[in-house]
């Protein structure tokens, strides 16, 4: 399975952006896709994920009650629509699928493929 993020972009503080996360391939009903981001001079990090089977979704702190994961299995993308966007969203994020049945994880090491990274820059 191959995954490809786009959707990033410019945009100024307090705007809105909507990444997306296409797979081409085999899909798995029973997996999960997340999105992590990655600021220069940091560590990647966790932002949000979603279970294909049941939508079940979680979120990192940061960003719950601004981001919204969500997915249309028909069309085998993720959406992750990022609202009031602060300078500290600013980083490359990428989205990666989780083939194992049922979990949901924080954890990058936990997911099998990776997309190739779209650059989100929030300007102050």
């Amino acid at each position: 399975v191959q995954l490809q993020a786009s959707g990033g972009g410019l945009v100024q503080v307090g705007g809105s952006l909507r990444l997306s996360c296409e797979a081409f391939g085999r899909t798995f009903s029973h997996s999960a896709v997340g999105w992590f981001r990655q600021a220069p001079g940091k560590e990647r990090e966790f932002v949000a994920a979603i279970r294909l089977s049941d939508t079940i979704t979680a979120y990192a702190d940061s960003v719950k009650g601004r981001f919204t994961i969500s997915r249309d299995n028909g069309k085998n993308t993720v959406y992750l629509q990022m609202n009031s966007l602060r300078p500290e969203d600013t980083a490359v994020y990428y989205c990666a699928l989780d083939l194992a049945a049922g979990r949901l994880s924080y954890d990058g090491r936990m997911y099998n493929s990776w997309g190739q990274g779209t650059h989100v820059t929030v300007s102050s």
